[in-house]
């Protein structure tokens, strides 16, 4: 604890202004040290699947006393979390806001801006996009419609995934133990009468937006607020957002939010072309660690 009077570094943003603690790796840990957290990060980020300890040792040429500190400590800090019933660590929401705030000041970030606000345009309705974050759907971001009055949901803002469009398409592309685990810790709350909440019912509409690849929230979430849903996918078929779009019953009927989803598709496509280079970059450094040759 810093003692009355001394001086301190001066911070522009104080860490309660940012939202959450801030690790101190350059006080804390040696230059080496911190590269190795670093490097636990990267390959966490990079494998499309979640990694144990033993597998995150063994990637990185690292002890596994030493792989279990660092998992801990980085668990602890909230940027890894544990997947649900297994010993298995995937990016926790402290790092999913990193590196989608680099994505939020990226050259590629205007591509896709300009494709959400081509969408809404079009439709005339808000347009949506998030990804899915342990348990909950995170909206990365959102043109809203030239209405008076509307719905205000900030990027960062979470919502659950039984019963939101997007949400319940992350589910639908969830494998299926990994959903029963994540299911069986998750309250399906009540929000609207519309709201399922019978865990064979829900995976019956599952099944129905697998088949369609379409997904509908009718009133489930919000009363009075329809909204459709398709995946984006990166050019290798891996669903990493979704695409939606939402509005009040009184401008939207299921049928026409049923009607939006080959602009939607289109869309969707164009979003995922943007993922390419970077997933071409994460497979090359995956086969780099693996000895693998180009």
């Amino acid at each position: 604890m810093a003692k009355r009077g001394a001086s301190q570094p001066t911070d522009p943003e104080p860490a309660a202004a940012k939202g959450g603690s801030v690790v101190r790796l350059d006080e804390a840990l040696g230059g080496a040290t911190a590269l190795k957290h670093f490097a636990f990060l990267e390959c966490i980020a990079q494998v499309e699947r979640p990694l144990s300890v033993s597998e995150l040792s063994a990637l990185l040429n690292v002890p596994q006393p030493t792989a279990h500190r660092i998992v801990h400590m980085l668990e602890s800090e909230g940027f890894l979390q544990r997947e649900p019933g297994v010993r298995k660590y995937a990016p926790g929401e402290r790092l999913v806001r990193l590196g989608f705030g680099v994505v939020a000041i990226s050259a590629r970030t205007a591509p896709r801006r300009a494709i959400l606000e081509a969408v809404s345009k079009e439709i005339g309705e808000t347009c949506n996009f998030g990804i899915r974050v342990g348990g909950h759907l995170m909206y990365l971001d959102r043109v809203e419609a030239k209405w008076p009055f509307g719905l205000r949901f900030e990027p960062g803002s979470r919502v659950p995934l039984h019963c939101t469009s997007m949400g319940k398409l992350f589910l639908s592309a969830t494998p299926t133990a990994q959903r029963r685990r994540l299911l069986s810790l998750t309250s399906l709350h009540r929000y609207t009468e519309n709201t399922v909440t019978d865990p064979a019912a829900l995976e019956d509409e599952l099944a129905r937006i697998r088949a369609e690849d379409l997904s509908i929230d009718n009133q489930e979430f919000l009363a009075g607020v329809v909204c459709a849903a398709v995946p984006v996918r990166t050019p290798n078929g891996k669903v990493v957002a979704g695409l939606a779009v939402s509005a009040p019953v009184a401008r939207m009927s299921i049928e026409q939010a049923r009607g939006c989803a080959p602009l939607l598709r289109e869309a969707a496509a164009q979003l995922g072309a943007t993922f390419g280079d970077w997933t071409a970059q994460g497979a090359n450094e995956r086969k780099k660690r693996r000895g693998g040759e180009e």
